[in-house]
Formats: structure tokens, sequence, C-alpha cells
């Protein structure tokens, strides 16, 4: 029996966890015993399009690279009709983050749980600003609402928390959350100033357009509410995460850091204490003994405190299209085998 999904969103983590899909699609089936069929994607570039039997995944992939909308099977369905009547198992919502308001992305996994659909979703809106309710309607329904990909991409953070790292009591979680901060800081150490290493970040893609999610602590702070709340058991808002950025570490600040020893990096932290949870974003000067100073570049990595084994840390890619697509497959075939 075919796993059936529905897309949402069909950008570059959609794109990437589609050709996943595609070139593993044998190995999944060898080793997993995972058959699937993607009978619906809606994208507000490319159209809504609806096929119970299956879409042609390899052709949609080829028009969106070419920028050339959805044709065949299009249906003149609004998205929250869309996911509503699929007849999907489970529906990606992998559409642009809001951390304001959890944009369209919250409508839709709402929709998607009420509907009797499990969801998967890299967007950190929902996660971020509403994920005691939204596990709530997931448990009410019986279905899934798995959020791996909201965390440091495809490296596996909440699934190592529930999974390896379970009988463990985690009392702190501190790490570099987001890599856009930690290649600029990287670079800076080489002495060169906060603005044109920005603007380096922005012309190698790391940085937008308009970086301030990223450099004012915005991005890690969402990161931070999720781990609060998912891994902590807490119900923290994200206006409770206290949040500074990068953007006032001078050339002067780098070299007083080498010469204590230490190097500065944007550490998100969620902490329990006698019961009770905080969480932070700001930037720390990090012993250089410490394995989360050698994290350089764009690379992103955690550290877990716990009771039995002492600190655990674990590095990895923070995104990307491949990646990201990575953290959406796991939580599917999670899905798979329940």
């Amino acid at each position: 029996m075919k796993h059936k999904l529905a897309i949402i969103g069909f950008g570059t983590v959609g794109q990437g966890f589609c050709e996943i899909l595609l070139q593993k699609k044998e190995y999944l089936k060898k080793k997993y015993d995972f058959e699937w069929s993607v009978v619906a994607v809606a994208d507000f570039a490319y159209g809504n399009v609806y096929n119970e039997n299956g879409l042609d995944v390899e052709e949609m992939v080829g028009l969106a690279q070419k920028k050339e909308k959805f044709v065949k099977d299009a249906v003149d369905w609004e998205t929250l009709e869309l996911i509503e009547r699929c007849n999907a198992d489970t529906v990606c919502e992998l559409t642009f983050t809001d951390l304001k308001t959890g944009g369209p992305a919250v409508d839709h996994v709402k929709t998607a749980l009420a509907s009797g659909k499990s969801v998967v979703t890299s967007n950190k809106g929902p996660a971020a600003l509403m994920y005691p309710e939204m596990k709530k309607l997931a448990d009410e329904q019986g279905v899934k609402f798995m959020i791996e990909g909201t965390v440091v991409a495809g490296t596996p953070i909440v699934n190592l928390a529930e999974g390896p790292l379970a009988g463990c009591e985690i009392s702190k979680i501190r790490g570099i959350l987001n890599g856009t901060t930690n290649y600029i800081l990287s670079e800076m150490e080489k002495g060169l100033p906060y603005e044109e290493v920005l603007k380096s970040a922005q012309e190698l893609g790391y940085a937008e357009a308009d970086p301030t999610g990223d450099v004012e602590g915005y991005d890690a702070r969402g990161k931070v509410t999720i781990l609060a709340n998912v891994v902590m058991g807490a119900e923290l808002d994200i206006e409770d995460v206290a949040c500074q950025g990068i953007t006032k570490i001078t050339p002067d600040d780098i070299k007083f850091a080498k010469e204590q020893g230490k190097r500065w990096k944007l550490i998100g932290s969620v902490e329990n204490k006698d019961g009770k949870v905080t969480g932070s974003v700001a930037p720390e000067m990090v012993d250089l003994s410490h394995p989360l100073a050698g994290i350089m570049g764009a690379t992103n990595a955690l550290t877990f405190t716990t009771d039995l084994l002492g600190d655990v840390t674990i590095v990895g890619p923070g995104a990307g299209r491949i990646e990201t697509g990575f953290s959406i497959l796991t939580d599917v075939l999670a899905i798979g085998k329940r």
C-alpha cells in the first residue's frame, strides 16, 4: 500500500524532497518497504494540482526548475480546500516561514490535522508559535505533527532527543542554530569588518537580501522556542525567549576574545533549572576547549547536557535543499513505519 503525500509549497525544500524520493525510490522500497505517491501539490507560483492516483513528480520537478506552471491535473481549488479534499495520508507543509503570525502555514497545518492527515513540516512558524495547540489537535485526531526540519535542517535534533537520548534527562541544550551568523563570525576572525562579511554572505547565498531574521537572532529564537516546548515540555511563547543578535560585535571584540582564548558564537540556549524552563539567544565568548568553539562557517551544532551521558554534541548542516529535504523524508518514513 502506497503512502500518499501532499506537498504544500514547491520551492527549494519541496523540490529537494521530491528529488530524494525519485532518487531513492527503489532503495526506500527495498530497505523500508516504503512506497509513495504524491497526490497533491500546492504552490503560489506553479499552481495547485491533484490526482488521487498520483502525480508525475519527475515532470513537475522539471517544470519547476524551468519556472513553468503546472498544467496537467490542475484544479481550481484553493489550498485549504485541496488539503481537506485530497486523499493524502500525510501533508508536507513547506511554505515560507513567518515567525510573527505563522503565516498561511498555521491554517495549512490546522486544516490537515483536522481532516485526519498527519503533518510533516520544516516551517518554524506553526512549531514555534503554536506547538502545544498543534500537538493536541494531532493527538485528538490520532495523527502526527512532525517537525524535525524546523531545527538545524536534516541534522537529527528533535529525533535525537526523542530517540537515542530517550531515558536521559536533558537539563540544558546550547548551540549554534544559525549558519549565517556563524559564517559571519568565522570570517570576522580574519580581521574583516561586519558589513563586508555580511555582503559576502549575501553573495554566497547564506544571507537574505534582508538579513534581519538571521543577524538579529530571530531565526535562532524560533528554534530555541521549539526546543524548549518540544524537548523540555515547556509552553514558552516566542517573546519569552530573550534575544540579541551579532550586529554590535566589532573586530575589536573578536580580537579581545582571541586574547582570552575564546571565540564569539551566537548561542541559542534552553535550560531546565528546578523545573523552570528558560530560553535565550545571545553572542557569547566560548572557550576554545569547548566543542562548539571549533564549529566554523555555516555549520550548526548543539550540545545536550544529560544526566546519564554528560554532554553530547551533534554537528551537521543547518540548511540546504537536500539537507532539509532529508528531514522531511525521515519524518515521513517514521509515520510510514507506524
